[in-house]
């Protein structure tokens, strides 16, 4: 950044920090790449739940997230925002009155806070549809977090398939994988439901019918 700024020259065409938005489906990633990249660059990452952190107090949103930033002054804080579409999806055409006003005057601060922020900031999102042009004009990255390759899917099965439970001759793994286009983390908690029923009803094998069954079940809730 440093060269950048003086040896290119570019030092008054560059903001502080930089600003990166990740978005894509749930279980795809998000959370354990701001971990990663918080272990690459040995700094601490500061996980700002977004859900949590939005009041439904007018005014309050702001005075959550001024503490936030005044805390992380200084201290090389990789700050990630999950959960982004509670708070950006209240900048919409829905919104009315006072109330509107506010939650628009509350989008615009964070962005603000965002811009002047000499870190690291992620925010993570699960639609980039969801933002607007005002807010998506200050990332300077945008990376999109998709549902593994047919291929990278098989691996996952495979790999996280318990070694305790027999498949049987119904399941072809990699079909099944094919018709089930979902993520990491569903895959996971698919093989959680599996294990945990088989576990009560005392069986150590499974076929297609109930593993489809299980898996329906987890892609609708």
């Amino acid at each position: 950044e440093q060269t950048l700024r003086k040896d290119f020259g570019l030092d008054k065409h560059m903001r502080r920090g930089f600003r990166a938005l990740f978005h894509g489906p749930s279980g795809t990633g998000k959370s354990l790449t701001a971990a990663l990249i918080g272990k690459q660059l040995r700094q601490p990452v500061y996980r700002v739940d977004l859900s949590r952190l939005v009041s439904k107090y007018v005014g309050e949103t702001s005075k959550n997230l001024e503490r936030l930033f005044k805390k992380a002054e200084g201290k090389k804080w990789i700050l990630f925002f999950d959960e982004g579409d509670v708070l950006l999806n209240k900048r919409t055409g829905n919104s009315a009155g006072d109330s509107g006003h506010y939650a628009n005057q509350e989008v615009a601060y964070l962005l603000q806070r965002i811009e002047d922020y000499d870190g690291l900031v992620i925010v993570a999102t699960n639609l980039r549809g969801n933002l607007d042009v005002a807010f998506a004009r200050r990332f300077e990255s945008f990376i999109h977090f998709s549902t593994p390759e047919e291929s990278v899917a098989l691996l996952l099965w495979e790999k996280n398939w318990p070694a305790a439970v027999r498949k049987g001759a119904s399941i072809d793994l990699a079909e099944f994988a094919g018709r089930y286009p979902v993520s990491a983390a569903t895959i996971v908690n698919i093989l959680k439901k599996m294990s945990l029923r088989l576990l009560m009803n005392k069986q150590r094998s499974i076929e297609l019918p109930e593993l489809e069954e299980i898996a329906d079940r987890e892609i609708r809730k």
